[in-house]
């Protein structure tokens, strides 16, 4: 018996590393600048993300094989934008990182506050948050974000006059704002200036600031230049337009009853202090929008400059230029996918079986 299960054992571990061996084989060289693997392994971890952006729990081995493609590409271009000097640090990824994540907000947040939201919203860790939304933890996802702008880099670099001279013609703008002009409707909203004490460790000492702050304001000791300009890692403070929608009223921390009666408001209403779970938070009403539909000449959001005829423009810029740079990764890579600077490492029967994984 006792040597029955000896060889139990050591037969569970053979197969598993087995299993380990069959991911770690490589399935590609890409060595346009340095030597580097794709393996099997990365490939799978590449297709259930995409898989979970994709809502789907299977893909084709014609479609792994075409986002193995797509890693060769990624890499070859990576490595061509580090041949000709140029990087992205750190700092750079960081702050892309934080701008998605702000504009989500709705308001502008370091990555500790982003994960005391996430952390009150869906009970999550944020790097458990990112996997379930990307597929990925905060690192993977900006080493990620690393290496996709250093490409778009290097891309728009070497295409930049042609998607540059890129724009759409007065008669298209026109047509897509008779298309969609139903579209085109401002809601109710209201211009608040809105003073955020984070908790953080301190919730005695973030009240203290925020009664000081809130009194300041109520004596006009404090102007609102004033606490906007000293706005920064304490507290945040400065205007903020908001719709009446449920949305804004979970970035505000409220309940969508309170954001209606907060409508009701007339301008110059200053609210008490607030205290929400991860922050003490007040505000004062500055001016109220009716709601109305917009003409191509009206300004897309109050007390700005884009007016929907520019914003249209714009989006419509956007849109020819993605198309462009597109066929512009698709062009460069073409030129980059030489035996010299990449290479699979499988034929075509054993990558193909590589591939079909599930079986």
């Amino acid at each position: 018996m006792k040597k029955l299960v000896i060889a139990a054992t050591l037969a569970l571990s053979m197969a598993f590393g087995a299993f380990a061996q069959s991911d770690l084989q490589p399935l590609a060289v890409v060595k346009l600048n340095k030597s580097e693997t794709i393996t099997l392994k990365q490939l799978k971890n590449r297709v259930e993300i995409y898989q979970k952006q994709n809502n789907t729990s299977n893909f084709t081995v014609e479609q792994k094989k075409e986002i193995l493609d797509a890693m060769i590409d990624e890499k070859l271009v990576v490595q061509a934008a580090q041949k000709a000097g140029m990087s992205i640090t750190d700092t750079q990824v960081n702050q892309y990182f934080l701008q998605n994540v702000s504009q989500q907000v709705g308001r502008p947040v370091t990555e500790s506050e982003f994960s005391e939201i996430v952390k009150k919203q869906t009970g999550q860790s944020l790097d458990d948050f990112m996997k379930v939304q990307v597929g990925m933890n905060v690192a993977d996802y900006k080493a990620y974000l690393k290496n996709q702008l250093i490409a778009q880099q290097y891309v728009l670099q070497n295409k930049k006059d042609e998607i540059a001279k890129l724009a759409p013609k007065d008669e298209d703008i026109r047509k897509f704002y008779d298309l969609n002009k139903a579209s085109f409707v401002q809601n109710d909203m209201v211009k608040l200036f809105l003073v955020v004490v984070p908790k953080g460790d301190n919730a005695a000492g973030a009240k203290i600031k925020a009664e000081a702050l809130l009194k300041g304001a109520k004596d006009k000791s404090l102007s609102y230049d004033k606490i906007k300009a000293d706005s920064g890692k304490d507290y945040q403070g400065g205007d903020l337009l908001i719709g009446k929608t449920a949305q804004h009223a979970q970035q505000l921390g409220i309940s969508y009853n309170d954001l209606l009666e907060l409508f009701t408001r007339d301008i110059g209403y200053m609210s008490k202090l607030n205290e929400t779970e991860t922050d003490f938070q007040f505000y004062v009403v500055r001016q109220k929008y009716a709601a109305k539909m917009l003409s191509i000449s009206d300004l897309v959001q109050p007390e700005t400059t884009i007016t929907v005829y520019d914003y249209i423009k714009q989006n419509l810029t956007n849109q020819m230029q993605s198309q462009a740079l597109i066929a512009a990764v698709q062009d460069i890579t073409k030129g980059l996918r030489t035996p010299s600077n990449f290479e699979y490492k499988q034929k075509e029967e054993k990558l193909k079986k590589l591939l079909n994984w599930e079986k």
